[in-house]
């Protein structure tokens, strides 16, 4: 008897597994869920890294360190450069030739030393740029910009080699919950580094400054080491110099010829950009316009993550219950309208909740964009290799991001700049102005986001019902 109920109660148990488990049915009997959360670590250091580039620095730069908003963005700009070879990354990752049979392995390694090495010697040229008193005037900006550069491009050849490893381990139908799998752990990242900047941060000196950037670079590089260790089978026979390979230019070809394509990298381009020209502003408009100190508009960070969390989600339960994936993307940019009018309001409303609300509101609607774009990315062709697939997307992605931070703090600037001078008429004589404008061009950009992505959503671009969109989180109860 007490066997009967102890085989019952274990048959329950794996019933509800992967119905209580968000990505249980992500692992297969050759990549089991604990080599997954492992590989997963890359993206854990890559949230860390960003957080610090584009929302811990940018606003210590700008308030504590008095550097102007236009070379801050423009530092924080520079991994930009590095973006658009995420697609020849991934290329040249699909194509590697080697004695030792690793394609993915060595671009991932090389990139977390590029990485490290730029977080090393990152808060020096930093204090640099804020105190130098000798030397040429360029020596500070141009070590900024190495250090932002090296970890920048560092960062992309690590992020495009491993996802296109966790690509290449798991069978075709198990990729859209691996490649949510690996969002949600890059938003982990994202949350957890966030709270811990915010607690370490707290009273601000130049000494926690350097412990806590050569404390993440010592981290992330850790992080990536245990990632990639025995995750890819050494294949010879797949690296050898003697093997046919199809060109650069062949390949990106037959990925551009699939039908929506081009129409959905440009939506993707838009709607990154639309999201992301606040990041560089949003932290430094809580602490000079609302007055918040930095463990406050740290934490705006961690609400963000928290909101694209949220939106992940959400967009996995439309898509288990037959939603189309631009349909919930389209949803996402109109969340996005909604977030950043409320992050307008909450300046003349003098409401900081709403200020708050906004920013979990830029995450959700931006977290329903992103996911399901890519993954609309990944069902758009399916014979492309994974190396250019995944760095296609993710160079358009990041290209359009980059861009748009050097754009939100030049645009910042220059609109301030006229205010200040009377040209904009007396009610617009604010420092607050300059981020309004901003704010207010990311709502035109989501609009024309929503009428390039409108068309996808027909039946020429549909994907087939045997496309499985689900992922994992689709599980959850409910």
């Amino acid at each position: 008897m007490l066997h009967a109920a102890n085989r019952k109660m274990i048959a329950l148990w794996q019933k509800a597994g992967t119905r209580f488990m968000p990505f249980a049915d992500a692992a297969s009997e050759d990549v089991p869920l604990s080599r997954l959360l492992r590989l997963a670590l890359f993206q854990v250091s890559a949230g860390c890294v960003l957080v610090l580039l584009t929302g811990t620095l940018n606003r210590v730069l700008i308030v504590e360190l008095g550097v102007s908003v236009a070379l801050v963005s423009a530092v924080v700009a520079i991994p930009v450069l590095a973006s658009p070879l995420r697609l020849l990354i991934g290329y040249r990752s699909d194509t590697y030739k080697s004695v030792l049979g690793w394609r993915r392995v060595p671009y991932v390694w090389f990139g977390s030393l590029l990485q490290f090495g730029g977080l090393a010697i990152m808060p020096f040229v930093l204090l640099l740029l804020h105190t130098q008193t000798v030397g040429p005037g360029w020596a500070g900006p141009a070590g900024a910009a190495l250090a932002f550069l090296l970890t920048g491009f560092g960062l992309h050849t690590a992020q495009t080699a491993g996802l296109a490893l966790a690509t290449d381990i798991v069978p075709t139908a198990k990729r859209p919950r691996v490649v949510a799998l690996l969002y949600v752990m890059l938003l982990v990242g994202m949350i957890v580094a966030s709270v811990f900047y915010s607690i370490f941060l707290v009273d601000f000196s130049h000494k926690q400054l350097i412990q806590v950037i050569q404390g993440t670079a010592l981290l992330t590089l850790v992080l990536n080491v245990i990632a990639i260790w025995k995750q890819e089978a050494r294949d010879p026979s797949r690296t050898a110099s003697d093997r046919k390979l199809a060109g650069f230019f062949e390949a990106l070809a037959d990925y551009r010829k699939h039908p929506g394509t081009m129409r959905l990298l440009l939506a993707v381009a838009l709607g990154s950009a639309a999201f992301s020209m606040q990041d560089i502003l949003l932290e430094p408009y809580g602490g000079e316009i609302l007055g918040m100190s930095v463990a406050q508009t740290t934490l705006l960070t961690g609400l963000w993550a928290a909101g694209t969390m949220s939106g992940f989600a959400w967009a996995a339960y439309s898509l288990n219950h037959g939603a189309h994936m631009y349909r919930v993307a389209a949803r996402g940019l109109l969340v996005g309208i909604a977030a950043f009018s409320a992050i307008i309001l909450a300046s003349p409303l003098g409401m900081d909740g709403l200020f708050y609300a906004g920013a979990v509101g830029v995450g959700l609607g931006g977290g329903l964009f992103a996911v399901c774009t890519m993954l609309g990315a990944i069902g758009i062709s399916k014979k492309a290799d994974s190396g250019i697939l995944v760095g296609a997307w993710s160079a358009v992605q990041a290209t359009a991001i980059g861009v748009s931070l050097l754009l939100g703090g030049v645009i910042k600037n220059v609109v301030n700049a006229l205010a200040f001078e009377g040209v904009l008429g007396p009610a617009m004589n604010t420092a607050g102005t300059g981020y309004l404008f901003v704010y207010h061009l990311e709502i035109g950009l989501l609009f024309l986001c929503l009428a390039v992505l409108g068309p996808l959503t027909g039946l020429r671009y549909r994907q087939t019902q045997e496309s499985d969109t689900r992922f994992g989180l689709a599980e959850l109860p409910g």
